[in-house]
């Protein structure tokens, strides 16, 4: 594998988190253990990898969105494979538009309007970050905090979806946010 091959290779690598969440937040609830969102990412990256020689971005919020439309692609894919026969097709075609949208949040949850080329690359680069640090929380809290800032539910939601207490999903919510803060903290 030649020197640029690799750097291409760790620069898709680090879209693994990020991708990752994406998928998560615009997988409907009843489809949780129904797709593997690990071979999709998996499949989107290899795409990516073996497609960028043709490409050329000039700012890593064209690089992202190239991977988002491929990460849409793929799982309108898998949901297609497990619906067979139950089409629907404004579905597939607002799955890009979703993980467009959650990618703005995420996004919007670390800063505020930039507009410059270098500020978006480094909220891009914040997103991932973020998207990392989201994948090393316990799996309890990262839902917790998706749930709640990603999707907007109320606390008594949550709660009832865990089957946890709104006290606990109080504290849950509280050290996954102070869990995120400091590992955004140690990586600066």
């Amino acid at each position: 594998m030649s020197d640029e091959s690799r750097g291409q290779q760790r620069d898709i690598e680090g879209y693994r988190e990020y991708l990752r969440l994406l998928a998560q937040l615009q997988l409907d609830p009843g489809l949780q253990g129904k797709i593997d969102l690990s071979g999709v990412v998996q499949q989107t990256m290899l795409e990516a990898f073996q497609a960028q020689p043709q490409c050329e971005f000039q700012h890593a919020d064209q690089f992202a969105a190239w991977l988002r439309r491929i990460l849409a692609n793929n799982l309108a894919d898998e949901i297609r494979k497990l619906r067979t026969g139950k089409r629907n097709v404004s579905r597939e075609r607002s799955l890009e538009a979703a993980l467009e949208q959650s990618s703005n949040r995420l996004q919007a949850w670390l800063a505020a309007d930039q507009s410059s080329p270098s500020q978006h690359a480094r909220r891009e680069e914040q997103t991932i970050r973020l998207s990392e640090a989201l994948a090393k929380l316990p799996d309890a809290q990262r839902e917790a905090l998706m749930l709640r800032h990603f999707h907007d539910w109320p606390l008594a939601q949550i709660a009832e979806h865990l089957g946890r207490t709104n006290a606990a999903v109080a504290g849950l919510l509280k050290r996954g946010l102070q869990q995120l803060r400091n590992q955004l903290q140690d990586k600066e």
